[in-house]
């Protein structure tokens, strides 16, 4: 499955009922906030934290490949009476018309893209819309394997029409060399006598810093901060949530 296509249909339906948790806006704030404005967050979903940025009346644009997400995300905006301006385009394709000093992923959505290639295209795409002393915020992370016992479990929530929503894990594969783990998700809404089941494949691509770092500056961004979500200094072995700082070396490479 094309990535940009995961998160439509039967997912965006149940990605707020099912998600485990959501993005913390405070980290981001503090970035925006520091290196100045307007801003913009790539893999924006449906909201989080766009909207709470926003909300405090920070100036950040959003930019989503689902048009699904953005739906959501518009619907929940028209109902906190908040203005947002989002963009419907894929991270490793953007040309939008204006660069930012802050450009942000909120969690490690970047490891959604699923090869070195696809993510050189969308750290370019970073550089060039990147504004003349901007900085850029990448968190990355190195998923771990489903636990065994978790494959099968079904979690469940209500939609609001009373039907109910289902997910669960059907299988994992993991390439520690190609640094890629599929994992293949059920998904399911029950409402009375309708059923609606579709399976599609979540993969995940990571990096160590150094071959993420290779990327960057392939297309002229240099690592100036590894750091932990709080801001403090990454240990060198680190391989839960690190935010990578970016900023211009070079004129990018079109």
């Amino acid at each position: 499955m094309d990535p940009a296509d995961f998160y439509t249909g039967i997912v965006a339906e149940l990605y707020g009922p099912l998600k485990s948790f959501s993005q913390a806006p405070e980290p981001y704030a503090v970035f925006i906030q520091q290196v100045s404005m307007p801003a913009l967050e790539l893999g924006c979903g449906d909201g989080d934290p766009l909207l709470e940025l926003r909300r405090r009346g920070l100036d950040v644009d959003g930019v989503d490949s689902s048009a699904d997400m953005l739906e959501r995300l518009r619907r929940r905006a028209d109902e906190q009476d908040i203005r947002a301006t989002v963009f419907h385009q894929r991270m490793e394709a953007l040309n939008l018309p204006c660069r930012y000093r802050a450009i942000f992923l909120a969690g490690p959505t970047f490891t959604l893209l699923p090869d070195d290639a696809t993510a050189l295209a969308a750290l370019r795409g970073i550089r060039a819309h990147l504004a003349e002393g901007g900085t850029a915020l990448v968190p990355l992370f190195t998923p771990a394997p489903t636990p065994a016992e978790q494959i099968g479990r079904v979690r469940t929530a209500a939609a609001p029409d009373g039907a109910e929503f289902r997910v669960s894990v059907v299988a994992e594969q993991r390439d520690e060399t190609a640094r890629t783990q599929t994992t293949l998700l059920r998904y399911e809404r029950h409402h009375g006598a309708d059923s609606t089941i579709e399976e599609r494949p979540w993969t995940m691509h990571w990096y160590t810093p150094e071959q993420f770092e290779k990327l960057a500056t392939t297309v002229g961004l240099a690592v100036t901060a590894v750091t932990d979500p709080d801001g403090k200094p990454a240990s060198a072995d680190a391989t839960d949530l690190l935010h990578f700082r970016l900023q211009t070396t070079r004129p990018p490479r079109l």
